[in-house]
């Protein structure tokens, strides 16, 4: 009888993949701030955008139609409805607000610690709005992230950049649509599966702006490879990669690890546009990003510790909404 031979089985340790698939999370979730830049250089934004969007609407709405179906789990009117608003809010509004920001010259950078600050202005502004505590030390976290987001938007715009000073404020507008978009989510009387919601919203986004391009004459995208590539670069590591590891991890190591993560990825963002287009890194920038990262490191501690006999259950929770970049 003859000895079968087989490939020996190689075992990864279960902290490696974790930290392979970690490393990947930050990469992707960071590359959508460096391929609005890509993006809005090739072709106007309401056009990018637009191409964006459609595809993936065309693939994800049979898909998740079809399993609905099945599964019988299609939403309610009401649910598509508040559905669609975050949509709208989460990834409409701000995904117009981070494109016009970036093209008018703000760097990546900054873009991306103005959006990093979501959950401390959630946790302070819209506890009191959803009847919840809000912890002294949050407000503590939130006044040391906006003043590193003042440091990091001075060296930016000491730095001899091309970008008005008014357009700073814009992604400001982004960030404050997504904590509107919290709000409306935290106060859904139910949850909606990650794969429909994203489904919903990008259908919501590609009408959006496919009604904006129209409008403005900028519907035809241009034959340049740099266009195609920006949307390739897009779809496939912003929103498939960036959104698909966010869920991956987040049943693998949990909701804490994976906002200590989002943590990284202002950092990220500022060295990757320092080398891909020569924006401005100081070590002003440096110290900027570095409070900033202290703000919500403050604000988590403070969320995650056990709760005192005296404080209830109404400590206001840090959740940043989950959309594709």
């Amino acid at each position: 009888m003859s000895k079968q031979i087989g490939i020996p089985r190689i075992a990864i340790p279960r902290s490696a993949v974790t930290a392979t698939l970690s490393v990947l999370f930050v990469a992707c979730w960071s590359s959508g701030f460096i391929g609005a830049k890509l993006g809005a250089g090739s072709a106007e934004i309401p056009t990018v955008l637009m191409w964006r969007f459609l595809p993936l609407a065309a693939v994800l709405v049979p898909i998740v139609w079809l399993s609905a179906r099945h599964l019988n789990t299609m939403p309610a009117p009401r649910t598509l409805g508040r559905q669609v608003v975050i949509g709208m809010l989460s990834q409409s509004g701000y995904l117009l607000s981070v494109y016009w920001a970036v093209d008018l010259g703000v760097n990546t950078g900054t873009t991306a610690l103005i959006d990093g600050i979501q959950p401390l202005v959630a946790a302070a502004l819209l506890g009191p709005v959803l009847g919840v505590a809000v912890p002294r030390t949050q407000w503590v976290g939130l006044v040391i992230g906006l003043g590193g987001v003042a440091m990091v938007t001075a060296a930016d715009a000491g730095a001899g950049t091309a970008a008005p000073w008014w357009s700073y404020a814009i992604p400001f507008l982004g960030m404050l649509c997504l904590v509107a978009s919290t709000f409306v989510e935290q106060r859904a009387p139910t949850s909606t599966p990650p794969l429909q919601a994203l489904a919903i919203h990008c259908s919501t986004s590609a009408i959006v702006f496919t009604a904006l391009a129209v409008a403005s004459g900028n519907a035809v995208p241009p034959s340049v490879n740099t266009f195609w590539i920006a949307l390739l670069w897009l779809i496939v590591l912003s929103t498939f990669g960036g959104y698909g590891l966010y869920w991956l991890l987040l049943r693998r190591v949990g909701i804490t690890s994976v906002n200590t993560l989002m943590f990284l990825i202002a950092p990220v963002t500022a060295v990757w546009g320092a080398l891909m287009f020569g924006e401005s890194f100081t070590p002003f920038t440096a110290l900027g990003l570095a409070v900033g990262i202290l703000a919500v490191v403050v604000v988590t501690r403070v969320g995650n510790r056990p709760k005192k006999r005296d404080e209830g259950e109404d400590a206001c929770p840090v959740r940043a909404p989950i959309t594709s970049r």
